[in-house]
């Protein structure tokens, strides 16, 4: 088979194509398709903030995002991303993303994701208070408790979380429970921080169990070392894995020992940048995606896997940490090489799990302790995996196709009782 280049621009096409696969698997029909692709709500805003510049002040005008997918199954609830790139056909496809995985989890929510088309580095922690603030301010009129709940995502983080609640709570009163991911001294949950690196974790070891290798015998590389790929290695080389690779934004570093991932945190923490780091190797992003390794795990951001370089793609697994790490013909050229690819929707779904146990401690106002939100994530996905991988080997389909499969059954379902 051959693979042509694809151009996801502004939008996505791979969700689309992995969409439509378990269509066909379903049989739906024209009128369920369109149902179940149409987002509920789609809102724009202008957000007008003063900057600082080398001249003085002057005035940026940003322009934010909500869309609010599919709520048949609960409140909406998705993340709020800050990146110069994001627009509406990004934000479209991760609300619809968000559907399929708070469906697949099996918990009470919808899909939403919002951003701001904004570098975060570029301004003053002033400067994205205002920002943030100004955008919650706008976007007020569509969110609530049990309408629509944001959490962190890329770009953004607890500090902005504590911002969006209290411009919230200025017209609605002490309202923890509209974002989370909030600081757990203004009602966050513990473990909320660490949930989605710990998920992909968690997740990598049951998805290499299953295939019936050992995680002491695994190399293990991770493109992307912020917060989901600093807390996915760390929690995977506790659990026996050498980690022979990380990288960020400005490249990586190698050790065929294994890298001491918490001595490279505190030393990307300090110099902000993984380059240098003692006892390790330099090496760029495109070489860490083709290091041969067992488990590639991209963290970092969208498309960082097509069609240009999947077929120079070393590892005998993926694991996708960030959302939407391959486009579809990268899947589909590595689902011919017989590379299994255990898919965002169950991976990192960790975020959005315990943001839903955050959000049930602010409704209950009662806190849990941090071990009982780690032992109920983990036990959820790794029964959610079992799931999948039983539908995926009962219909002899891959696990991305039998994941979406049982996510939009639940969705469609959720739609047909209520009479939708």
């Amino acid at each position: 088979m051959t693979f042509v280049d694809e151009h996801p621009g502004c939008g996505d096409e791979s969700q689309l194509q992995f969409v439509s696969r378990a269509f066909e698997r379903l049989g739906l029909r024209d009128d369920q398709r369109e149902l179940l692709l149409s987002s509920f709500r789609e809102t724009q805003v202008s957000i007008p903030v003063k900057v600082r510049t080398a001249d003085g002040e002057s005035l940026r005008t940003f322009t934010g995002f909500r869309v609010q997918h599919n709520h048949a199954r609960g409140p909406f609830k998705g993340g709020l991303r800050y990146h110069p790139s994001v627009c509406l056909g990004e934000v479209r496809a991760l609300a619809q993303l968000m559907t399929w995985k708070t469906a697949l989890v099996d918990i009470p929510f919808g899909g939403a994701k919002g951003g701001i088309n904004v570098d975060p580095k570029s301004l003053s922690l002033d400067e994205l208070e205002m920002l943030s603030k100004r955008f919650m301010q706008k976007m007020t009129p569509v969110l609530g408790v049990h309408e629509d709940v944001m959490a962190p995502d890329v770009g953004t983080d607890p500090q902005t979380m504590a911002w969006l609640m209290e411009a919230y709570s200025k017209a609605h009163g002490y309202t923890p429970g509209v974002v989370t991911g909030k600081p757990v001294e203004l009602g966050g949950s513990p473990g909320r921080l660490e949930a989605t690196g710990l998920g992909v974790a968690f997740v990598t070891r049951v998805a290499v169990e299953s295939l019936g290798w050992a995680m002491k015998t695994l190399k293990i590389a991770l493109q992307g070392f912020g917060n989901v790929g600093y807390h996915a290695a760390h929690a995977l080389a506790a659990m026996g894995a050498r980690i022979v690779a990380v990288s960020d934004s400005s490249g990586g570093v190698y050790a065929e020992q294994g890298l001491d991932i918490a001595a490279a945190g505190r030393y990307r923490a300090h110099a902000g940048t993984l380059a240098g780091l003692p006892g390790a190797e330099p090496l760029s992003n495109a070489e860490l995606l083709a290091l041969p390794c067992d488990v590639l795990i991209p963290a970092a951001l969208g498309h960082a896997i097509d069609t240009h370089n999947a077929a120079r793609v070393g590892a005998r697994l993926i694991v996708e940490g960030a959302n939407m790490p391959l486009t579809h013909l990268a899947d589909a050229a590595l689902r011919e090489r017989g590379v299994p690819v255990v898919p965002d929707i169950i991976a990192n779904a960790g975020g959005v799990l315990t943001s839903y146990y955050e959000w049930v401690q602010n409704l209950q106002q009662f806190p849990w302790e941090r071990g009982t939100v780690l032992r109920r994530l983990e036990k959820r996905l790794v029964r959610t995996f079992h799931e999948v991988r039983d539908v995926s080997e009962h219909h002899q389909i891959d696990l991305r196709t039998a994941a979406y499969v049982l996510a939009i059954q639940r969705v469609a379902r959720a739609l047909t009782l209520r009479g939708l």
